[in-house]
């Protein structure tokens, strides 16, 4: 049997990072190699740490890291892409966050499968730093990740009946998982309204690239009542309520 190796490199997304024992920090990546990766990384709280400016959250990085004994240990740390765009509007900031909240939540440690979704996240982060107005980039990130995950909403035909949808306003349920037609809909449960106006954006948003999609201008109505959904969906999903959409409503407001 060979033996593992003692160390390795992977290319991965900083999503958060806790204290750890004196002067530690653990730190959780998304990487492009092992998936959702938990780490060390030695001295790193310390004033005078190289590797501590690395290990922010939104950070791209490129790390060598050694066996621990209960988690690999950073060696060495260089950053591939600060987005230092997201660190100087808080709005950017909130939409990173919950970039990285999504992700983090539906993922598990040593999940192979969940590497795919590393590079629609770099993709995401990359947008919401450099796009005029990122909200369109955070929209098609939830349907991309949505159809990684196997929950891929039904918006042509109706969830219930399975009945084509008419170009009229609809219902939604997190629980069917998709658009629900104003026949099934008077006689069910736990809906939510859905315009035909966004429902129009959401299936375009489905089935388009992204320099298809980001040809949309959606009204600002439009904009919340999509935002609200994909919102409530997600809390469906995950069965707790995400952090990071109250902390965009604060910014808005404020």
């Amino acid at each position: 049997m060979p033996r593992p190796e003692r160390s390795f490199r992977v290319n991965g997304i900083v999503l958060r990072h806790a204290d750890w024992g004196e002067a530690d920090r653990l730190v959780t990546l998304l990487t492009r190699e092992r998936g959702k990766l938990r780490t060390v990384a030695k001295g790193a709280r310390r004033i005078k740490s190289r590797k501590a400016g690395h290990l922010e959250p939104f950070t791209h990085v490129a790390l060598q890291l050694a066996r621990g004994r209960d988690l690999p240990i950073i060696t060495q740390a260089e950053t591939i892409d600060a987005y230092l765009p997201l660190r100087d509007d808080l709005l950017r900031t909130g939409y990173a966050a919950y970039a990285l909240e999504l992700v983090d939540r539906f993922t598990y440690e040593d999940d192979t499968e969940a590497t795919g979704l590393y590079r629609l996240l770099a993709e995401t982060l990359g947008r919401i730093a450099t796009e005029a107005d990122p909200w369109l980039a955070v929209r098609f990130y939830e349907m991309r990740i949505l159809e990684f995950l196997g929950f891929r909403p039904h918006l042509f035909r109706c969830a219930n009946c399975r009945r084509e949808l008419l170009a009229e306003d609809q219902f939604f349920s997190a629980s069917m998982g998709g658009a629900i037609c104003p026949r099934c809909g008077a006689g069910l449960p736990g809906l939510w309204p859905l315009s035909v106006a966004a429902l129009k954006y959401l299936r375009h948003f489905q089935r388009s690239s992204y320099a298809e999609a980001a040809r949309a201008h959606p009204a600002p109505e439009i904009q919340k009542e999509i935002e609200t959904l994909m919102h409530g969906y997600f809390t469906y999903l995950l069965e707790r309520a995400l952090n990071t959409p109250g902390f965009l409503k604060s910014v808005r407001e404020g």
